[in-house]
């Protein structure tokens, strides 16, 4: 599959050490989705829903790469023997939630499967200070108390998140707060490579640009059903604490049913003081696609907890029983045969890329 061109034209870019060929293409858009644990419902609320709007209202005027970062998924500890099978899994929830994968601007593939990845991580890491990783909040808070036992991978994997951003000149990289650190590191990095070799890497837009592109909705706050004043979390031990995808429409019923909520003793949505109650108002919005004020205005005031719980349970339970038919129906192969033509497709771009990094730093000889 030859690399996507969008003009019918070529840029003959020219670095004050460098002169490369670079086709012009639409502006891409780049996200990830890591497949360590079974995805939630607030997961498929707060990530698949916007991802599959977004594909819906974007693509056809950007292009959009959705990878999975395999190689970012055993940085910490994780289950090596089914770490495949859910890859392929998470990718078909997201099909199921209306991800279409016939789209000629929407490119799936595996971040493992193109060897760039690995190639320019440590051309970058060589560009890239030991102070600006020690100083990463998530690998700070990851490592705790335990950083005898933390292995490299962790320590690096921002370093690992550059190249993936950098090697498809990704101008939107829609992440939630948590990344915007590794967002930005990603940026000090190409322009310091940049700086020195001239225009290699195309420096995504600061996080202040990223979140106004994107429109991310901060509102929404699905809470945990054990303990509403953390959100609810797939990396979770407490299996009543979370609704996954694959939970059997009764056991998600059984798990609102049973869900904390508080001892006010009527229902108001208000997350400060009654967390639990606004998450159950919350999800029961959105599962029904009825507007947040309509939904509260219908129960605002009603002290009858549990009749609320039962219509919560009843909607949780029609969603999961219309999602795992849409999933059991995904075919195989033509997952397999989308990933396969992306990933033809996205190696040629990323080694466009890469083969610029090593003419830079003199592996490569230059044009």
């Amino acid at each position: 599959m030859a690399l996507p061109v969008r003009e019918s034209h070529l840029y003959i870019g020219v670095s004050n050490r460098v002169r490369y060929t670079i086709y012009m293409t639409k502006q891409t858009i780049l996200t990830g989705i890591r497949s360590n644990e079974e995805p939630t419902i607030a997961n498929y609320l707060g990530a698949f829903v916007p991802m599959v709007r977004m594909q819906q209202e974007l693509a056809g005027e950007y292009q959009i790469n959705m990878f999975v970062p395999d190689l970012h998924s055993f940085t910490t500890p994780v289950d090596h023997d089914d770490l495949y099978a859910k890859t392929l899994m998470n990718l078909k929830y997201f099909i199921a939630a209306g991800l279409d994968i016939d789209d000629q601007d929407t490119y799936i593939y595996r971040q493992s499967y193109i060897p760039a990845h690995s190639e320019l991580t440590w051309v970058l890491d060589c560009f890239t200070y030991v102070g600006e990783m020690s100083r990463m909040t998530q690998f700070k808070d990851k490592s705790g108390e335990n950083s005898d036992s933390i292995t490299m991978g962790l320590y690096n994997y921002p370093v690992l998140m550059a190249a993936d951003i950098l090697l498809y000149g990704a101008t939107y990289v829609p992440v939630g707060e948590d990344q915007f650190q590794h967002l930005e590191i990603t940026r000090d990095i190409a322009s310091r490579f940049n700086n020195k070799f001239g225009d290699v890497f195309t420096v995504p837009l600061d996080t202040k640009a990223q979140t106004s592109f994107i429109n991310r909705d901060s509102g929404l706050r699905i809470r945990s059903l054990s303990d509403p004043t953390k959100k609810m979390s797939k990396s979770a031990t407490d299996e009543k604490s979370k609704i996954l995808l694959s939970d059997s429409p009764e056991v998600a019923k059984q798990k609102i049913m049973s869900a904390t909520t508080d001892s006010v003793g009527e229902i108001h949505y208000n997350f400060e003081t009654q967390p639990g109650i606004s998450s159950l108002l919350q999800m029961y919005a959105l599962l029904t696609g009825r507007k947040q004020e309509e939904v509260n205005a219908q129960w605002e005031g009603k002290s009858q907890y549990g009749e609320f719980k039962a219509v919560v349970a009843s909607a949780v339970a029609d969603f999961l029983e219309h999602f795992q038919a849409r999933l059991a129906a995904i075919s195989d192969e033509e997952l397999l045969a989308k990933l396969e033509r992306s990933e033809r497709a996205m190696t040629e771009v990323a080694n466009q890329t890469l083969l610029r990094a090593q003419q830079a730093v003199g592996l490569r000889p230059r044009a």
